[in-house]
């Protein structure tokens, strides 16, 4: 079976929640990856305007033409 993204909705700070092609949903804050990002590219998503800037493609959350994205697996599993 290929899980994808059916939704992702920004809730608050840096949390977003998903909902997968199997129905399973998770939230997930993504403050801890952000914060320790060693990336300059990376860290420009702590800015909130930034990093509410995603849409789903593919089945998967990007940020500006996949200069940030995560395997769909991990979310899925509720970790990053």
């Amino acid at each position: 079976m290929v899980i994808e993204i059916n939704k992702a909705e920004y809730l608050e700070d840096y949390k977003i929640r998903f909902e997968f092609s199997d129905g399973e949903q998770h939230i997930i804050d993504f403050i801890d990856f952000l914060k320790s990002a060693k990336n300059p590219m990376t860290k420009k998503y702590l800015d909130k305007k930034e990093f509410k800037n995603f849409k789903i493609e593919f089945g998967d959350i990007v940020w500006n033409e996949y200069e940030m994205c995560f395997p769909i697996w991990d979310l899925h599993e509720g970790k990053i």
